[in-house]
Order: C-alpha cells, then structure tokens, then sequence
C-alpha cells in the first residue's frame, strides 16, 4: 500500500521575542515541524543578527535539514553527524512531544516557543529526570517479568519487527507475545491480562507519553536492547 504524504504549512510570521533571545545560550540547534517550516530561515536570520550560531541539523527520515520528527529523533552526536558541537536546541512549535524527544535522546536543554501562545518553555535537566526515573522502574519490571508482550505496529516507519526477534534472542529464557496493531488500541492490550510487562518497538514516544495508557509497565525496546544509546 503506497502511502502519499501532504505538507500543512501554517500562514502565520513568526518572530522570537527579545525575552527568549536573551536566554538562548550561543550555540544553537534549530528544530520545527514541518507546519512552521516558511519560518525557519527567517527565524535563523533573526538569531544570527543577535550574534548566535545555529546549526540545523537532518534526523533519520527527515526531509528538510532542522526538521523535527518525533518518533525518530535520536542523539545527534557530533561526531556521527558530522555537524558541528551545540550548547542547546530550540525548538519552534506546539506540544510537548517533539522536544521532550529531544531532550531525552540528548540530554541537553530545549528552549520552546510556541508561535500560537508566544510562551516561553525550557525543558532542562530535572524535566527528564522525571522521565528517565519512570522508564528505569519499567525497565527493571521487564528484568523480573516472565510473560513480555511486545506492541509492533505496521505503521511505515514504525514497523521495527526485526527489534522484536533480536529481544527474544537476547532472552531466551522469557516468554514473548507478539501483538501487532496498525494504529495502537490501548484498550485491547487489557484482553492479554497475562502479560506482566510490555515492551513498545513502535514510536518510542509512547513508552513515555503514553505509559499510563498499558495495563502494565512499557518499556521501549531501544532502553533494553542499547541501554549506552537510547538517551
């Protein structure tokens, strides 16, 4: 099935205020999602005139350099981007999705502006902190538990079934279920009350955004598989 996908871009002129340029460390990381798109050369004129370097960089299944897409963001090393060191990212956009991504994968601060509200957010070290504490319960639970059920979806770009064999090799020793949705029914994932812990192998944004939505502790597969890179 061919999937055919269609930018939304928003009419809208975006300038950041003078509070927020003022906070910006020198190097910075430009990020927005493809609806604010127009906006992004303009936005890194405007910092460069205060003097800023900004760096844009391209994430895995990105088409435009500065392009956020949050089930794929990952830690944009220096050295295996090939880019130049940043202090911090900014992120240009609504929702907490995208930057908490970010910030997870690596460990620096965000700055957020929201073009709609014109507030202000900095998620820094004690935001991911909260998530991170969250995800080391989940992962310990995966440890102790004997019955995994694993959520993959067929989604295009989130259909990562080969994840989900190489958890099985990895643990011969427990039992795995293999649920697969196309768009994730969280309330079907009660019918598998034997299941002691899950393991998430789609977007990896739901083992964090969404935990409170499983029956049981989730964990993403990532967290288990590559515990020195999945943050």
């Amino acid at each position: 099935m061919k999937t055919l996908f269609l930018e939304a871009r928003v009419e809208i002129k975006i300038i950041l205020p003078d509070s927020l340029l003022a906070k910006l460390p020198q190097r910075i990381a430009l990020f927005t999602t493809v609806q604010f798109f127009d906006n992004i050369e303009a936005i890194k004129n405007q910092l460069e005139s205060e003097n800023k370097t900004v760096i844009l960089l391209t994430g895995p299944h990105s088409k435009y350099a500065g392009q956020a897409l949050g089930c794929t963001i990952e830690d944009f090393d220096a050295e295996k981007y090939n880019n130049e060191s940043f202090d911090a990212f900014l992120y240009i956009g609504d929702g907490m999705f995208h930057p908490d991504a970010l910030l997870i994968k690596n460990q620096k601060d965000v700055y957020c502006y929201n073009p709609y509200t014109k507030q202000t957010t900095v998620l820094d070290k004690l935001w991911m902190d909260k998530s991170i504490k969250q995800q080391k319960g989940a992962l310990l639970r995966f440890y102790t538990s004997q019955n995994i059920g694993i959520v993959i979806s067929i989604k295009p770009g989130q259909y990562h079934l080969r994840k989900a064999r190489e958890l099985e090799k990895k643990f011969p020793n427990k039992k795995f279920y293999t649920i697969l949705f196309s768009t994730i029914d969280f309330n079907q994932l009660e019918n598998f009350n034997f299941i002691d812990c899950w393991v998430n192998t789609a977007c990896p944004r739901i083992a964090y955004d969404d935990f409170k939505k499983f029956p049981k502790a989730v964990i993403d597969v990532d967290e288990i598989l590559n515990p020195d890179r999945a943050r």
